[in-house]
């Protein structure tokens, strides 16, 4: 594996500085907006095509709900960029940095500990009551429920992680799946967040399906569960790193690069198939898919990148196969809420780009540059 002492990142610059700041105004503020509230996730179908998890409010909520207000990553304009400084392939020339690589290699040995790695098979061998559909729809909901409180990115991605830990050695109720839902999300705003919602806010949010109550209760289960190690390397880990790499050459518009990198990396949370791979290499795929679909006609594997990532072309193959089926709605296509986060302007509507299926495959070859 070639060394990575170019490519690491400034990752001690990740300072709660960049994290959410809320502002709360209550119901007597004219201009808070409307409450909504979601479906007991018991009540769907779980089927690819299921319904949006949002029904009419109420005319008087049970809860007074915050109107949580922040400067987000996206609000400012990048998701990564911010916490990123550029690569440089001089040797030494990040000596301002002399730990840099050394935190890099220390994720990479993280990522593959067992402890941090959810069983790739819990659905056929633990888990009676639920199956594929029924995670995915959750996963996809989470992502709605973040967008409604301004969560980070990375709380979303700690939040699949610790749901999929949980249920790869503890089998549960189809009722009791969103409960673990919320609950992985408090435990990870708890980590992540300046200002988390309440027990209270994310019991409203299943519309008070759970109480405060059992919420607190499989929090201290899932807690003592993961042995109250929560900062386990996530996909966005890692992408955070690779996409700086994968836009040093300018030859892709920066900022649409970025954007469709998170489309894909949260796709990709929907696919209980990529538990399979690692961290590191769903986010490796992610900036091959996101390069190939920019350009199809350039190759989106490079010297720099495989320098940087640790990874060959062939080694993403069956990843970015899964991506791209993702991507082109041949999985999950029911399921919009990621979709219709990143149709947005302020993220360039990169979710309705559309590359073609056929990856030639001289792309998954080493390249000539």
């Amino acid at each position: 594996m070639a060394d990575k002492e170019n490519c690491a990142p400034h990752l001690t610059s990740f300072t709660a500085a960049s994290k959410r700041v809320a502002a709360f105004a209550y119901d007597a503020d004219p201009h808070r907006p409307t409450k909504k509230i979601r479906v007991e996730l018991v009540d769907l179908p779980f089927l690819s095509n299921a319904a949006p998890l949002l029904i009419p409010s109420p005319p008087t909520p049970p809860l007074h709900r915050p109107n949580l207000q922040h400067r987000s990553r996206e609000a400012q304009g990048s998701v990564i960029a911010p916490t990123v400084n550029s690569y440089s392939s001089e040797p030494g020339s990040r000596s301002d940095e002399p730990y840099a690589s050394d935190i890099y290699r220390y994720l990479r040995s993280k990522e593959v500990d067992a402890k941090n790695r959810p069983v790739a098979n819990y659905m056929a061998t633990v888990q009676k009551d639920i199956d594929v559909n029924m995670r995915a729809v959750l996963v996809d909901w989470l992502v709605e429920v973040a967008e409604e409180y301004k969560l980070l990115s990375e709380t979303v991605y700690l939040s699949v992680s610790y749901i999929d830990r949980f249920l790869s050695f503890n089998a549960i109720k189809k009722p009791n799946l969103q409960l673990l839902g919320v609950t992985s999300m408090l435990i990870a705003s708890k980590y992540e967040e300046v200002d988390q919602p309440t027990v209270e806010e994310f019991c409203y949010i299943t519309d008070n399906t759970y109480t405060s109550e059992q919420v607190v209760k499989l929090e201290s289960d899932i807690l003592n569960f993961l042995k109250f190690e929560l900062g386990n390397p996530t996909i966005n880990t890692f992408l955070r790193i690779f996409s700086q790499a994968g836009r040093e050459d300018e030859k892709y518009p920066p900022l649409k690069l970025e954007f469709l990198s998170c489309f894909l990396a949260e796709l990709s949370l929907l696919d209980y198939g990529c538990l399979q791979f690692l961290p590191s290499l769903v986010a490796a795929s992610v900036v091959f898919v996101s390069r190939y679909t920019i350009d199809v006609e350039r190759h989106p594997w490079s010297k720099k990148l495989i320098e940087c990532t640790g990874y060959n072309g062939v080694d993403l193959k069956d990843c970015v196969h899964a991506l791209l089926d993702l991507q082109l709605k041949n999985k999950a296509p029911g399921l919009v809420a990621i979709r219709d986060k990143y149709n947005q302007h302020r993220f360039k509507c990169v979710s309705s780009l559309v590359p073609s299926a056929d990856v030639p495959a001289i792309y998954f070859e080493e390249p000539k540059e």
